[in-house]
C-alpha cells in the first residue's frame, strides 16, 4: 500500500484495574510478556487453546503496533496439583501412573503434541519456553529471599508464604483474606498459619519428581513459585503484560503477585489480562458428555485447525463463545469468504502495483481503531467484509484492488493469521500457467475436444482456480 496509516494508541482491560486503559511499555518500543502455558499432563483441547490464541493475537496486535515483542510461555512439568491448590496429588504422576509411562517421558510425548498443536493453529513460537524443572535452582532462590524477609515460614520441609505479611494480597481477584475461610474456597491444612496461606515448597519422600535442595532431599515446587520465577529470569522482576484463562485469576495469579512482589520490594505486572472460558453447547466441556474435543476431532470432521481460529478471534476475548459444530461450520464458511476475496483481489490486481485507495485507507483506519480499542476483533473484521462487500458490489480498479490485497495480506492476515500457508505451496499453478491452461481449455471447446477441456477443468478445480463467465469475457480467481 502506499499510504501508510499511522499507529493508533492502543487501549486494553487491565483485570487488576478493572478498567481500560492506554498501554505504555515499561521500555520504549518494547514489550515483555508472559503467558501461563499448559499442565503437560494431557494434550490440550480446544478450551484451553482460546486463551494460547488470544496470547497470539495480542502478541500480533502489538507487532503491528511497531513493537518489539518478548514473549514468554511456561511449561508445567510438575508441582500442580490436581485440587490446583497445595493438597493432592501432583498431576503430571497420577497421569503417568495412568498411561503407565515414566512422567519424564510423559512431559516429551504431550509437550510435542502441543507444539504441533500451535503450528496447525498458526500461532507464532513464543521466543522462550521455560520449563518448571529446568528452573528449580532460580526457585529455590525466590523461597529463599521470602523466608529471608519474613514473607514466608516453614513447617518441616513445607514452606508456606504468609499471605497477611501482603495487605494487597486479594486486589485482583477481588478475594479478601477474611472471607477466604477453610472448607469454602479453600482445603483445611492444620500446618497453615491461616486457610489462605499458600505453598513455595513441598516436600514428599513418595514423589517421583523431586530435588535435593538447601529445603531438604525430597522436595518439590508450589504451582504458583514457577511462573514467578520464570517470568522474572526471562524478563525481568517488572514487566509490562501477564496474561492467561479466566481460572488463572484465582489462585494462581493472585499468588504470583504477592511472592513476586514481596520477594523484589518492587512491582510485578503493569497489565493483567484474560480471556473467558470456552463453552461447549452453552455448557463446560465434559468427559461425562463427551464433548471434550481435541484438534484432531476437529479434523476428522473436516475443518481445519484454522477454521477454529477463526472462530475464536472473530469473538472479542472477554465475551462468552459458545462452541457448537454449526458455529464452526460458519467461521469456515465467513473464512472461505475471505479466501475467495483474495484470489479475487489478486485475479484483478493482475500483478499491478498498488494504488491509492479511499476505499482500502478506510477500511485499514476502521481495522487499526478497532484493534486499538481492546482487541476488537469482530468490529475489525467488519471493516473487512464491509470493505469485500463493496468490492463485490461496485468493483475496484487494477491499482485498488492490489491496495486492498496488500491490506489483506499484510495487515489483516498479520494480525488474525487466517491464510493457510498452503495457499503459496510449491505445487500451486502460477499465473502464466493457468492462463495458458484457461487458452488451451477454450481452444479444446472451439474444436469439440470435450474429453480435453474437462481434463483442464478438473485440474484448474483441483489446485483452486475458479472459473467465472461475466459480460466482459472469462475471468479467474484463487480459492
Amino acid at each position: 500500500m502506499t499510504c501508510i496509516i499511522p499507529a493508533m494508541e492502543l487501549h486494553l482491560y487491565n483485570t487488576l484495574t478493572r478498567r481500560i486503559e492506554a498501554f505504555e511499555p515499561l521500555t520504549e518500543g518494547k514489550v515483555g510478556m508472559y503467558h501461563c502455558g499448559p499442565t503437560v499432563y494431557q494434550r490440550p483441547h480446544i478450551g484451553n487453546y482460546r486463551a494460547f490464541l488470544f496470547a497470539d493475537l495480542l502478541r500480533r496486535a502489538l507487532e503491528l503496533q511497531g513493537l518489539e515483542v518478548l514473549q514468554v510461555m511456561n511449561l508445567t512439568d510438575v508441582g500442580h496439583l490436581t485440587d490446583d491448590a497445595d493438597d493432592g496429588e501432583d498431576k503430571m504422576e497420577v497421569q503417568a501412573r495412568k498411561d503407565k509411562i515414566d512422567p519424564w517421558k510423559l512431559v516429551e510425548r504431550v509437550s510435542a503434541q502441543f507444539f504441533s498443536d500451535l503450528e496447525a493453529l498458526g500461532i507464532k513460537p513464543a521466543h522462550h519456553y521455560p520449563r518448571a524443572t529446568e528452573h528449580i535452582p532460580e526457585m529455590v532462590e525466590m523461597v529463599e529471599a521470602l523466608l529471608g524477609k519474613g514473607h514466608a515460614y516453614r513447617v518441616g520441609d513445607n514452606i508456606y508464604f504468609d499471605v497477611h505479611s501482603f495487605p494487597a494480597y486479594g486486589r485482583l481477584s477481588g478475594n479478601r483474606i477474611d472471607e477466604l475461610e477453610a472448607g469454602a474456597r479453600l482445603e483445611v491444612n492444620d500446618e497453615k498459619k491461616h486457610p489462605a496461606d499458600f505453598a513455595l515448597w513441598k516436600s514428599d519422600p513418595h514423589h517421583i519428581m523431586k530435588w535435593n535442595t538447601a529445603f531438604g532431599p525430597n522436595g518439590f515446587p508450589g504451582w504458583h513459585i514457577e511462573c514467578s520465577a520464570m517470568s522474572q529470569k526471562y524478563l525481568g522482576p517488572h514487566f509490562d503484560i501477564h496474561t492467561g484463562g479466566e481460572d488463572n485469576v484465582f489462585p494462581h495469579h493472585e499468588c504470583e503477585i504477592a511472592q513476586s512482589v514481596c520477594a523484589n520490594d518492587k512491582p510485578f505486572v503493569n497489565l493483567w489480562m484474560h480471556t473467558r472460558f470456552l463453552q461447549v453447547d452453552g455448557g463446560k466441556m465434559s468427559k461425562s458428555l463427551g464433548n471434550v474435543y481435541l484438534l484432531d476431532d476437529l479434523e476428522e470432521k473436516g475443518f481445519s485447525p484454522l477454521d477454529f481460529r477463526f472462530l475464536v478471534l472473530r469473538s472479542h476475548y472477554r465475551g462468552q463463545l459458545n462452541f457448537t459444530w454449526e458455529a464452526l461450520a460458519g467461521a469456515a464458511e465467513a473464512r472461505r469468504n475471505l479466501r475467495d476475496f483474495r484470489g479475487r483481489l489478486g485475479a484483478q490486481a493482475g500483478g499491478t502495483p498498488p494504488g491509492e485507495s479511499a476505499r482500502v485507507v478506510q477500511a485499514d483506519q476502521a481495522f487499526r481503531r478497532a484493534l486499538s480499542d481492546d482487541l476488537n476483533t469482530s468490529a475489525a473484521l467488519a471493516a473487512v467484509f464491509e470493505l469485500r462487500n463493496y468490492t463485490l458490489r461496485e468493483g475496484l480498479d487494477a491499482s485498488a484492488a492490489a491496495s486492498a490485497l496488500a491490506f489483506l495480506e499484510e495487515t489483516v492476515d498479520s494480525v488474525l493469521g487466517i491464510f493457510d500457508p498452503e495457499d503459496a505451496r510449491d505445487d500451486a499453478l502460477s499465473d502464466a500457467r493457468v492462463e495458458a491452461l484457461i487458452r488451451e481449455r477454450t481452444e479444446a471447446r472451439a474444436s469439440k475436444d470435450w474429453a480435453r477441456a474437462d481434463e483442464i477443468r478438473d485440474e484448474l478445480q483441483a489446485k483452486g482456480i475458479v472459473l467465472e463467465d461475466r459480460p466482459d469475457g472469462l475471468h479467474w480467481h484463487r480459492n
